[in-house]
């Protein structure tokens, strides 16, 4: 006989739509119960995340607790940033990570071949740092984390036999670095590789040769922004950062799906900004997301990046420039399809 408890169980499922339902796709509502897999993928509803204090002397827990408040929700994901031979994760990202109360998975952004080139690490002249780091994790920190090597490396490419700052380059030290880290036991890396996404460089001849290859990559990634003011670079909404091209090319976002199909796609920067100064309504951009989600399945994660000025100084990318636009950001970020629930032990 079956106990009142099922019974129950089974009319709120066939009442929800919840009984024998596969899981819902990003973007819709999130239903209680969404968690995070083996490789941090969330079983519904899509991972909500922020860097916030950015081009600031602020600490970057502190930014982002702050932040937390006035968006209105916690982050899921801390994002972070290291180069060369800084010792990573530090002690108060640890402590975001291993709050009881609001526990986050660390996104963390390591450009490895600080001080040196990507064909140098690649030919192992970094080893004795990337062992360092491997030693670090194991007796440290046994957590789940998101490991980004060189975000955006569009930038970074010099396109000169010999400079080792090619694509190819990028490409050997990405793939270098991961298996060493392998080797050396370090298991709890899901590696993403983040990408501009930017129309001038995916026109380049050297773009597709910076991927590294499926068996080292878990996530791709993709850091992109659009302005809020109409008639500046990159005007647009949510979606048109998602689908930047080159001429005659497919769409970052097709791209990645299709190229890539079986890795799911984290928005690992985005961002709304003006001008500094121009304070500019950018509540169609806040209001744009929740829609492209729920048409993107594959679209497992987004990171908000925040500051007040961005680093040449002209754009202001807060939630927070006016009043409107602060609520807007808190209307998104209220929605339970960042209702997610953390597995990362």
């Amino acid at each position: 006989m079956l106990s009142l408890t099922t019974v129950l169980a089974a009319a709120l499922g066939a009442v929800t739509g919840t009984a024998g339902a596969q899981a819902a796709p990003s973007g819709a509502p999130a239903p209680s119960g969404c968690v995070t897999g083996k490789l941090l993928v969330p079983s519904c509803g899509v991972l909500w995340g922020a860097a916030a204090g950015g081009f600031t002397s602020a600490p970057r827990d502190g930014a982002l607790k702050d932040w937390e408040k006035l968006s209105g929700r916690t982050a899921s994901i801390f994002h972070a940033y290291h180069k060369g031979d800084e010792p990573f994760p530090t002690k108060s990202e640890m402590a975001m990570a291993r709050d009881a109360a609001k526990p986050r998975v660390l996104l963390l952004n390591w450009k490895i071949a600080y001080g040196s080139t990507w064909a140098k690490v690649a030919k192992g002249e970094q080893d004795a740092r990337i062992d360092r780091f491997a030693a670090r994790i194991q007796s440290t920190f046994p957590e789940k984390f998101f490991l980004v090597l060189n975000h955006e490396p569009e930038n970074d490419v010099i396109a000169k036999p010999g400079s080792g700052w090619e694509a190819k380059d990028f490409a050997a030290m990405y793939r270098h670095t991961i298996l060493r880290l392998r080797a050396k036991g370090v298991t709890n890396a899901i590696n993403v590789m983040a990408y501009m996404g930017n129309e001038k460089w995916m026109a380049q001849s050297w773009w597709k040769d910076l991927y590294p290859g499926d068996d080292v990559v878990d996530w791709m990634g993709l850091d992109s922004y659009v302005s809020a003011e109409k008639g500046y670079y990159h005007y647009g909404t949510f979606a048109d950062l998602l689908d930047r091209k080159a001429p005659n090319g497919p769409t970052f976002y097709d791209w990645a799906t299709s190229k890539h199909a079986g890795k799911p796609l984290m928005i690992a920067e985005w961002g709304v900004y003006h001008r500094v100064g121009r304070a500019t309504d950018k509540t169609a951009g806040f209001n744009s997301v929740l829609p492209e989600l729920r048409k993107r399945p594959n679209i497992k994660a987004i990171v908000y990046f925040d500051t007040k000025s961005d680093d040449e100084g002209d754009r202001d990318i807060s939630i927070d420039s006016t009043k409107a636009n602060l609520a807007a950001f808190r209307t998104l970020a209220a929605d339970k399809t960042f209702d997610v629930k953390l597995s990362i032990g």
